[in-house]
């Protein structure tokens, strides 16, 4: 939706609606329940649905799966590929229910039933937040400051309006690149790139839990409604997410799906490794031994596997993960499902590290077309921390490009970090869908600077 004028999508929109639409056979919440399954259609995005680990999340899609196992319903789930397909799909039967914020216009309320889930947000200002940066807590404060939006978006609109009201003097600088989104630009101020971004507040508040130096305090826009829909035709399902709504959203199971998202920290762990003072000379960790025990006639150089667990849990057996990641090794559970041992298991080290091991394996062979380890290992360090789809999808986006598959640095590490842009997450080729790549790339960085540092403390 970002990369669209918001003018342009409601003029699509009004144009749909006011076609003849067709007639559909009944499907309200009655077929819905004697069918025992409910499909929502959403998109692709850091908030409402994504794939991470190979296991399914989103704030949208944790929220509809709550309403599902509330009525003993299996979840489908369609992606479509912009706001305008939502609805397209919504009223050619396609599925039951839009499990997105879907703008509430006039325009659209003849056609659609908001109900649900329904959001008041605004547009926030996005700016550094070090210690000793100045804060703007008014919009006069962005006269004479230079801020950064993609062009032709709704965020360049409302600043263009902004700088009119204020009678000119806001410094703005539009990106064209088609690579750039606007989470990107939000990681750009809080690397000090550039000082200012606007972006939705929901979509900065979920960025803060990854960067804890920006503020997004400042409000710049008026109210914006947004709504989950149904059919017109499909009464008494809009009427059983209104209930379950109405009766769920301060239970424990929603304050714990809301601070997952937009609360709980998302950042790494931080700072360089220090061995504690009570290993003997030459030890990494309490579970050397272990790690010497299940790489033993393997491939893997039990240092390899100590790196992970490093950046895993930092050798702490008591964590979980916001995503759910839990056990020094961080398996997910429907990972650690898939290898023979319970959600429980994880919590075991030596349970936990043999998993990882049958991980490294699968994830071995998956990438056999890789030559060399030094090389393998990385697509095996992408999968293990992304998930393997995002890094299949990132091989064939290479492949479609005309750059090397089997080669990860300048081939398959860019199409992974192209996967937060919708140009690349909606290709055809991509299975599944949108990605955070930045995060991965750190992430096999740090661990491969710690393989080399802990062979030098155990050589």
């Amino acid at each position: 939706m970002s990369k669209q004028h918001f003018t342009y999508i409601l003029t699509c929109l009004c144009l749909f609606v006011s076609c003849k639409e067709k007639k559909l056979p009944p499907h309200d919440f009655e077929q819905i329940k004697a069918k025992e399954e409910l499909t929502i259609i959403t998109l692709n995005s850091s908030t409402s649905y994504f794939i991470y680990k190979e296991e399914p999340m989103g704030y949208d899609y944790d929220l509809a799966q709550d309403f599902c196992d509330h009525h003993g319903l299996k979840l489908n789930v369609k992606v479509a590929e912009n706001v305008k397909r939502l609805v397209e799909m919504l009223n050619n039967g396609e599925g039951d229910l839009i499990a997105y914020e879907l703008p509430i216009q006039n325009e659209l309320k003849d056609s659609v039933t908001y109900c649900g889930l329904q959001q008041v947000t605004h547009q926030v200002l996005v700016q550094q937040a070090n210690k000793r940066d100045t804060i703007i807590n008014d919009v006069t404060g962005l006269l004479g400051k230079e801020v950064y939006v993609e062009a032709n978006t709704k965020y360049h609109q409302r600043l263009l309006n902004l700088d009119s009201e204020l009678g000119g003097g806001i410094k703005i600088h539009t990106v064209n690149e088609d690579t750039i989104t606007s989470e990107d630009l939000i990681e750009m101020v809080s690397t000090g790139k550039i000082k200012y971004t606007i972006a939705d507040e929901y979509i900065a508040k979920l960025n803060r839990t990854y960067y804890r130096n920006i503020n997004i305090s400042l409000q710049v826009s008026f109210e914006q409604r947004s709504s989950w829909a149904v059919r017109k035709d499909a009464p008494k399902l809009a009427e059983a997410l209104n209930e379950w709504f109405a009766s769920n959203d301060n239970t424990p199971v929603y304050r714990s799906i809301t601070k997952k998202y937009f609360e709980l920290s998302k950042q790494p762990f931080e700072g360089d490794y220090e061995v504690p003072k009570n290993l003997p000379k030459g030890a990494i960790s309490i579970y050397d031994e272990l790690f010497k025990k299940h790489t033993k006639g393997t491939k893997y150089d039990w240092r390899f596997v100590a790196a992970i667990c490093y950046h895993e849990s930092r050798f702490q057996n008591n964590l979980t993960s916001w995503a759910g990641a839990a056990g020094i090794m961080g398996l997910m559970p429907r990972t650690a499902k898939s290898l023979g041992i319970t959600s429980e298991d994880r919590m075991n080290p030596d349970l936990s590290i043999g998993a990882a091991i049958e991980l490294l394996d699968r994830l071995d062979r998956i990438f056999k077309n890789v030559q060399g380890m030094p090389e393998r290992e990385k697509f095996i360090l992408a999968a293990y921390n992304a998930g393997n789809g995002h890094v299949n999808d990132a091989q064939a986006l290479a492949k479609k490009y005309g750059a090397n598959p089997y080669i990860w640095d300048g081939n398959v590490q860019k199409y992974l970090e192209l996967k937060s842009n919708p140009e690349y997450y909606n290709d055809p080729v991509c299975k599944s869908g949108y990605f955070r790549g930045g995060e991965t790339m750190k992430y096999i960085n740090n661990v491969l600077s710690t393989i080399e540092r802990f062979k030098k403390i155990s050589p």
